[in-house]
């Protein structure tokens, strides 16, 4: 997709930027970590909450020293953005949607892609509330990763005790500097195959709310 000379600007600069303030933000915040130690033996489907994604690069990066993770974003201007930033911690990107259902948005494609990185060792992130909403909502996408491939999920959840929440759809969630952040990895969960889709989805919310 090409963007205008103003758009092309700031996805010039303001990863970069992003990537320094997220830095500045971790280094001067207290964090404790809640890790599985199961998932050093597995790759995963990393499940996340939109609104929770700014500091979760390093809860990846203290799991894994090398990253070896496909981050699926929109083709649109903020998944370009969100791309380039992953790009920061040479995290690599899926671009397009896992709505394959209603209007045709390369889903199918993406979810194919997908199953092929998770075949091949890789671990995939995803959010299932992404990337419009509705709000903690479980869309398809990732019921279907699990299921076909039967890779175990692991649920990324970031509490942060101080933050200032923007007034978007997610409720982005920005730590205040100096205040406490712990970081949730759940242990690998495989979804039942037997499950129905709205089975699935109800036991994915249920224990990414449990953390």
């Amino acid at each position: 997709m090409k963007f205008s000379l103003k758009r092309q600007i700031v996805l010039f600069f303001l990863p970069r930027l992003m990537w320094f303030f997220m830095w500045l933000i971790y280094w001067s915040c207290k964090k404790r970590f809640y890790i599985s130690e199961e998932l050093q033996h597995t790759n995963c489907i990393a499940t996340f909450w939109h609104g929770e994604f700014l500091m979760l690069p390093f809860a990846y990066l203290k799991l894994r020293k090398k990253p070896k993770i496909f981050i699926i974003a929109s083709k649109h201007f903020h998944g370009e953005l969100i791309s380039r930033i992953c790009a920061c911690f040479e995290f690599r990107a899926v671009r397009g949607s896992t709505n394959y259902n209603g209007v045709d948005r390369g889903g199918m494609r993406v979810l194919l892609d997908s199953f092929k990185n998770l075949k091949e060792g890789w671990d995939m992130g995803i959010t299932p509330d992404g990337p419009r909403g509705p709000y903690h909502s479980i869309a398809d996408g990732v019921v279907a990763m699990g299921q076909k491939t039967q890779i175990p999920l692991s649920f990324f959840r970031v509490h942060n005790h101080s933050f200032w929440e923007l007034k978007t759809w997610d409720k982005f969630q920005i730590p205040k500097p100096f205040s406490r952040i712990d970081f949730f990895l759940s242990e690998p969960f495989l979804l039942d195959k037997t499950l129905s889709i709205d089975e699935a989805k109800r036991e994915i919310y249920e224990k990414m709310q449990a953390l």
